[in-house]
């Protein structure tokens, strides 16, 4: 089995490229850089897709931008997977994208459905967001006398863990929409920035924006999560012990 990862690089990509070489699998990168392990490749352009999708058994598709091109880059990516005759294009999304009107989510959908009505055997999982994502948004307030909060709930998941459930679905080949994932407990995201000011050794005020509208409401209600028991078991204060204490 050959498998193309796009998005090989980033968070998700990193580890689950590491995990699918110790099973043994032939992987490339797309890249729009060379490098080891790499093929040039640009999702934005199409460039470079046909000669990196030669000989592709599976696409693994893992890249997403910030600049809502998502869909544009995942009709050209389709569209050169069909061309190639890949037989198992796996997709990551992400939990509550039907449920929650926020543009990035929308774009998320639209993926699924250009996935799904390809006609390629594909593979969708939607997992919540990483544990860094919730570390991340606290450092968005370093520069700031207070720490900015959403008064909302979450269910965070080790990155690992999500590649995992992704090899897992390589090698069970084409599923289509498998069971959504989470992490093992339900938090506020103050708890979250609690655990992260008492592992740093801060103590800044905590601020709770006050939001309203549709699509706040909707992760209040946590439309963006799949319910317990989650399929992760590290939970938010041992990804802290583990990634901020060390």
């Amino acid at each position: 089995m050959t498998i193309l990862i796009t998005g090989g690089t980033g968070t998700l990509g990193r580890p689950t490229a590491e995990l699918l070489t110790v099973a043994g699998r032939d992987i490339r990168v797309l890249s729009r850089t060379p490098g080891p392990g790499r093929v040039v490749g640009d999702l934005s352009t199409g460039a470079g897709l046909t000669e990196a999708l030669t000989g592709v058994d599976t696409v693994l598709h893992l890249a997403t931008t910030a600049s809502g091109r998502d869909v544009a880059q995942t009709t050209l990516l389709v569209d050169a997977c069909q061309a190639a005759g890949v037989t198992h294009l796996v997709y990551i999304s992400i939990v509550g994208v039907d449920a929650v009107p926020y543009p990035y989510y929308r774009a998320k959908l639209a993926c699924e459905r250009v996935i799904e009505s390809s006609g390629i055997p594909c593979t969708i999982l939607r997992a919540t967001q990483f544990h860094s994502f919730l570390r991340m948004f606290a450092n968005l307030s370093r520069r700031l006398p207070v720490i900015l909060n959403l008064n909302v709930p979450d269910q965070p998941i080790a990155v690992e863990e999500v590649a995992q459930r992704l090899v897992e679905l390589v090698e069970a080949g084409p599923s289509g929409r498998v069971a959504d994932i989470g992490g093992p407990e339900q938090l506020r995201l103050r708890d979250a920035i609690e655990l992260l000011q008492k592992a740093e050794g801060t103590h800044k005020p905590v601020w709770t924006l006050p939001l309203v509208g549709r699509t706040i409401r909707t992760f209040k209600e946590g439309r963006h999560m799949p319910g317990l028991p989650g399929y992760g078991r590290e939970t938010f204060a041992e990804y802290v012990e583990r990634e901020v204490r060390r």
